[in-house]
């Protein structure tokens, strides 16, 4: 069942599918809740699953102003203030997985979080490297040359951007600004419920590198590797992965594979 709700001025589009103890789902950067949908079905079975759309993405409208990752962590903690939930597993993909880490190094009395599934999580800010900072020498000198021409300098960033970047509105762009400049891996050792880490081996938007970070920094932390997959493993190998979410959910996999 889908919803909407009013969370700090924004409205709020949402699944909400299930009963018993609570799994919240958090997308990654441009998608929406929809792509839980196969894992939906199978939490469903013995969980309440609430999956939001993020501010900015699916049918969530955009926030006001530019957001920083502390802000969907808010918006995230007003989801649950309003629907009254003070115990909720925390699933999260890409983007997703950023704004748990934000919440759970909260250590907050309320929510109660049982359990943390971080999927190719962001988060882990990426040591520069000499073509990275020579790429920004460039993008810095050509943006005060072409300030005075915005066309000119639109094509500037969409050619030094990143696909995301060049996809998104000029507001959504200074929050993904915001999130790519912030390095959580300080966070890291605050978090206490038991977590998995679900990766591809071949992610290279989130590398297999920043999964055995989190592991060694997370306490209690377990890593499973999909073989042959990228940065949308659980999309990739979907069967394998629902057999494994099963597992830690404690949830019969066969009927979905």
């Amino acid at each position: 069942m889908t919803r909407t709700i009013q969370i700090q001025g924004q409205t709020i589009y949402y699944a909400d599918s299930g009963a018993g103890e609570a799994v919240l789902l958090l997308h990654g950067w441009g998608t929406d809740h929809q792509l839980f949908e196969p894992l939906i079905r199978l939490l469903a079975q013995n969980y309440r699953v609430i999956a939001p759309d993020f501010p900015g993405f699916g049918q969530s409208p955009e926030p006001k102003e530019p957001w920083h990752v502390d802000d969907y962590a808010d918006c995230v903690l007003a989801l649950l203030k309003e629907l009254r939930i003070e115990s909720c597993s925390l699933v999260g993909h890409s983007f997703g997985g950023r704004v748990i880490i934000k919440l759970a190094a909260r250590q907050l009395p309320v929510p109660r979080i049982p359990r943390i599934v971080l999927i190719g999580a962001a988060g882990v800010k990426p040591a520069p490297t000499r073509r990275g900072k020579r790429r920004a020498r460039q993008f810095k000198a050509g943006k005060a040359l072409l300030k005075p021409f915005p066309r000119a300098l639109e094509a500037l960033r969409r050619h030094y951007g990143s696909a995301d970047y060049a996809a998104a509105s000029p507001n959504m762009r200074q929050v993904l600004s915001h999130a790519v400049g912030e390095d959580l891996t300080p966070l890291l050792e605050r978090i206490q419920p038991p977590t998995l880490l679900i990766w591809g081996r071949g992610d290279t938007a989130t590398p297999l590198s920043d999964a055995r970070l989190m592991e060694q920094r997370i306490p209690g932390a377990g890593l499973v590797i999909l073989e042959d997959a990228g940065h949308y493993a659980f999309l990739e190998r979907q069967a394998q992965f629902l057999r494994v979410m099963g597992s830690f959910f404690s949830i019969q996999a066969s009927s979905f594979l």
